[in-house]
């Protein structure tokens, strides 16, 4: 015989079974959402992952692109151009150019070493010149200066403003004064008044690694590269003779110490000591590479040096921090 349930309990059981198909339900569309959004985040990971390649591979393209131009720069400097046309040779004194790539743009801008100050080879006066000329007060250039001069000498003898290993190794992390050249401008971060401020610059600030190199040939600098801040640094240079360079040179080359005699007149005396014409064999190229329609892009710093038809790496920075970086609009085409 069987036993009728009861119409309560059959009303109970089909509310449970609701629940349960509506709780499996919500479950079903968590997991659907949950899939979807990954999918979708996956999705653009990957889009942004393979446009961050490009933009790398645009950047490195930026750099072959500067040794092919220093080459034809060497070759066709001095060429005559044809009046009324300008010549296609790219600057190496920092003059950003820019060039159009299938997907992207490319920026790139070249900077002859030989136009900055050697901090293994440079006089006291000239270093000194530069700190002041970037807001360094004189006691604070004192200090830098003969601190430089202590860390790349041979010996344990201290300058009056200077420091030696007994300094160093007083301080909440020691360690010794090298008594050797500089390898790296980084370096200069273990030298006794030196802040990460005053080497890499702050906000619009330049900083003074934008100055100085560990690869100059004779340690004189070249006043076709040099920008401002380094004019300011050669004895008897004043603000009204270096825009005059700086003016001069967006026209021309100065080819000659003769040349240069003429723009400064009574100074080039005081000056000719610590100066050169011509350019060097190293060059700091940075690179930017970016893909249509994107301000952000992909840096790449590399120094090079570059004899005959060929180049090779002597430094090289992937990625690079590209954030003083002008716009394309403002870069010659």
């Amino acid at each position: 015989m069987k036993t009728a349930i009861p119409h309560q309990l059959r009303q109970d059981q089909s509310g449970i079974a609701l629940i349960l198909v509506i709780w499996i339900l919500a479950v079903l569309m968590a997991i659907v959402l949950s899939v979807s959004f990954m999918t979708k985040v996956e999705s653009r990971s990957t889009i942004a992952f393979k446009e961050g390649i490009e933009e790398k591979f645009i950047a490195e393209a930026g750099i072959e692109r500067a040794a092919e131009e220093i080459m034809y720069r060497k070759i066709n400097l001095g060429v005559p151009v044809e009046e009324g046309k300008e010549t296609n040779v790219w600057k190496t004194d920092g003059t950003p150019n820019a060039f159009p790539l299938e997907n992207g743009t490319c920026l790139v801008r070249i900077i002859d070493e030989s136009g900055k100050i050697d901090i293994n080879k440079v006089p006291d006066i000239i270093l000194k010149g530069l700190l002041t000329s970037l807001g360094v007060k004189d006691e604070d250039a004192d200090i830098i200066v003969d601190s430089i001069e202590d860390w790349r000498d041979a010996d344990d003898l201290t300058r009056l403003h200077g420091a030696e290993t007994d300094y160093y190794m007083s301080l909440a992390v020691p360690y010794k004064a090298k008594n050797a050249d500089f390898e790296s401008i980084e370096e200069l971060l273990l030298v006794r008044g030196m802040t990460p401020e005053l080497l890499y610059g702050s906000g619009d600030k330049p900083g003074l690694q934008d100055f100085v190199t560990v690869y100059s040939e004779n340690g004189k600098i070249n006043v076709n590269a040099v920008p401002k801040e380094g004019l300011m640094a050669i004895p008897g240079m004043t603000p009204e003779l270096a825009s005059s360079i700086i003016d001069f040179r967006k026209t021309a080359e100065i080819r000659t110490m003769t040349d240069f005699q003429n723009l400064v007149g009574g100074a080039f005396a005081a000056m000719s000591p610590f100066i050169a014409v011509g350019e060097g064999t190293t060059f700091t190229v940075e690179s930017v590479g970016r893909k249509s329609g994107k301000k952000a892009g992909y840096g790449v710093k590399a120094v090079i040096t570059v004899a005959g038809n060929k180049f090779s790496y002597i430094y090289f920075r992937s990625p690079w921090d590209m954030s003083k970086w002008k716009q394309p609009e403002q870069a010659k085409q």
